[in-house]
């Protein structure tokens, strides 16, 4: 038996539950849901260790709460206690170390991310979806996800569900996976803040204040980042600013309000060709000097929630986004300068059912999703030696009505099924002229979970998930015109897996995967257009992750097999770019001395084709592995640390393309670099 603590209805008001290892890890309601609206968990105390694996919860599985071993999928949580102890400084870098998952840094400044879950390559970042508490962050245009939104201090866990199960529940861009990160909410009065210095003349500093009255808990953060770069014309000056509030005016009604302000100005260094670095170039070196991106992002989020039961509710999740982003591109052939701002609405009245029916656990979600972003562009370009201008209007307009029910047929086995019929509308409007198209998809998914013990499960699941093509796919920046032709892609997608804790310290999982998607959406290099694909894809493989706890050190590691191939069309039987085949992390934690914790990361990514090489032509970009290491004091009001990155000084990149000669270039990476931190509470 052990005790954790749970924040009540009430901000102030904590109630300890004593729980048993064996029971079902459950609150009431308003325990459940009152803190942060349907993406919670935030505030249960119970270290890591504390809660067995199979015992452990999320909420983004099923956009209610419910513990991994019913979850027909592979789940992926990374708790407080290990974003505490991490050497990682950033969400992203937390995230390079997740099995599965494949983080790229493009110019090395933490400022250009794509983060691929399943195997999708190039178009990773339109086929991965973040959520930051439940609030979709992915855009409607080809920026994607801007992974410097939310600073590490603000995150109190991140769930990942791998593969396309969230797309019944969350729509488009969920193919490879859900990201959900889920932010600190206010408790007991803290002041909190760090200071952090390091190689490239690198500046982080935070502060962030919570707490809670008997009606009212909150939590706000501020956090600057500054750094010259690895590279020439590589540094970015970040700053941010998050709040959020919940206000409790009765046990059935409270509301939640999230807002946050972010503000960078990054230099953009450009690839080297390979020929360049032969030639004797500097690594460090930048061939597009003038590039830059200047981005303002800000949003607003409110959650009124009613509850007519113990454990039902109904919410209206409603939220505006505004993103300005300022930038200047050359490449061979041309340069492109151009401003666009995009504003989005988001309304989702959702219902959630979590009862007994004829003596059977059962849940069941609906609701509907409505989201409208508009977009203006205004471009100078010059494409060899013609130059172009214009101003356009497009926007997307998605509406999708979706149901998902789970069931528990008895105490072993536990069924799920959704459904989603989505609809999306884009237009554009330039010179008086305008265009319009419409489409739309009918997606569904079914699991069976079998927990054979009660430390094991087993799991089959089949999803369908889609993806629309974003605003900038379907407007052609080289010609300035609307191309309506582009149509959805669509993905079928099967799981096998089981997870099992071996006694208290062993905890196992694996899962087997295959994903056949269909009229797949990529940018053609030889055309310059995007098209879909003329024949299917297929990623196959296989995912192992292990952890094992000592007395005093704690060590884990996983293993990825990606297979991937093109069946059929112009580039039947090639690989698809920028997957690699093999990967492979580690990582260990040990209290070496009193007071004094280290902790070792390693990550391996194999080989892979370049970026644009469908023909698979040029010969594979280079493995590497890169390993983080972190010494930490701890004292009773925080920390000092020391933290060395790339310890082997490893000369590597995370990201080749080719350009439309076939000449294969890089983004070199940073060497061997440090960081000197202190963190404090008050």
């Amino acid at each position: 038996m052990f005790k954790v603590k749970i924040g009540g209805l009430k901000g102030s008001d904590l109630k300890e539950k004593t729980l048993g290892f064996g029971s079902f890890f459950t609150m009431t309601a308003a325990t459940t849901l009152s803190l942060s609206g349907v993406f919670i968990s935030g505030n249960v105390h119970a270290t890591a260790d504390e809660v067995p694996l199979m015992d452990k919860v999320v909420v983004t599985a099923s956009r209610q709460e419910e513990k991994i071993a019913a979850v027909p999928a592979n789940v992926t949580v990374i708790t407080a206690q290990e974003i505490a102890k991490s050497p990682a400084e950033t969400v992203p870098e937390l995230l390079r170390i997740t099995p599965g998952i494949v983080v790229n840094d493009i110019t090395g400044n933490g400022r250009n991310i794509t983060v691929d879950l399943r195997g999708f390559g190039e178009t990773a970042a339109l086929n991965t979806l973040l959520l930051i508490d439940g609030r979709r962050i992915n855009q409607a245009d080809l920026s994607g996800v801007d992974w410097t939104l939310i600073p590490k201090n603000r995150v109190e866990r991140i769930e990942i569900i791998h593969g396309g199960r969230g797309s019944v529940l969350y729509g488009d861009n969920a193919a490879g996976g859900v990201i959900n990160i889920i932010t600190k909410k206010g408790e007991e009065l803290l002041f909190s803040g760090g200071l952090v210095a390091g190689s490239y003349d690198t500046i982080l500093s935070r502060l962030a204040v919570s707490g809670s009255t008997e009606s009212l808990s909150y939590a706000l953060s501020t956090n600057y980042r500054t750094s010259d770069g690895y590279r020439d014309n590589s540094g970015t000056d970040a700053r941010d600013m998050g709040l959020n509030l919940d206000y409790f005016f009765s046990d059935r009604f409270n509301v939640a309000l999230t807002s946050s302000y972010h503000e960078d100005d990054t230099e953009v260094p450009g690839s080297l060709l390979l020929s360049e670095l032969e030639s004797g170039v500097s690594r460090r070196a930048s061939t597009t000097p003038e590039d830059f991106s200047d981005i303002k992002d800000y949003h607003l989020q409110i959650v009124p929630q009613v509850f007519f039961t113990e454990t039902s509710y109904f919410q209206m999740e409603s939220s505006t986004r505004r993103k300005e982003n300022t930038a200047f591109f050359s490449f061979v052939g041309g340069t492109y300068n151009a401003e666009t701002e995009i504003d989005t609405v988001a309304l989702s009245p959702q219902i959630v059912i979590n009862e007994k029916f004829f003596g059977r656990d059962s849940k069941l979600v609906a609701g509907f999703d409505y989201r409208k972003s508009k977009e203006d562009i205004g471009n100078e370009s010059v494409f060899f030696g013609a130059p172009s201008s214009a101003a356009f209007e497009l926007s997307k307009e998605d509406m999708g009505v979706y149901g998902n029910a789970e069931v528990s047929l008895n105490s072993k086995v536990a069924v799920s099924g959704g459904y989603r019929h989505d609809r999306a509308e884009f237009e554009s409007f330039t010179d008086g002229l305008s265009d319009k198209v419409t489409m739309d998809e009918d997606i569904y998914d079914g699991g069976v979970t079998y927990r054979f013990s009660d430390n094991g499960s087993a799991y089959f699941s089949y999803a369908k998930s889609f993806r629309y093509p974003v605003l900038d796919e379907m407007f052609s920046f080289f010609t300035n015109s609307f191309d309506s032709t582009l149509r959805p892609q669509t993905t079928d997608d099967f799981e096998v897996g089981a997870r099992i804790q071996f006694g208290p310290d062993i905890n196992f999982s694996v899962n087997l995967f295959r994903l056949d998607t269909e009229r797949e959406i990529f940018f053609n290099p030889v055309s310059f257009a995007n098209e879909n694909l003329n024949g299917d894809t297929i990623r196959q493989g296989i995912e192992l992750k292990a952890s094992k706890q000592f007395s005093k050190i704690s060590v884990n590691g996983s293993y990825t097999l990606r297979d991937t191939e093109i069946d059929g069309g112009t580039f039947d039987g090639k690989e698809i770019p920028n997957v690699p085949r093999h990967q492979f992390t580690a990582g260990a934690e040990a209290d070496i001395f009193t007071n004094f914790r280290f902790n070792i990361d390693g990550s391996y990514i194999g080989e892979r084709p370049f970026i644009s090489d469908f023909a698979n032509v040029v010969d594979d970009q280079d493995g590497y592995f890169y390993v983080t290491a972190k010494l930490a004091y701890m004292f009773e009001k925080g920390s000092a640390y020391l933290t060395v990155n790339n310890l082997f000084d490893e000369d590597y990149y995370q990201y080749g393309g080719i350009n439309f000669l076939g000449e294969p270039g890089i983004q070199p990476a940073p060497g061997v670099n440090f960081l000197v931190g202190l963190t404090f509470d008050i």
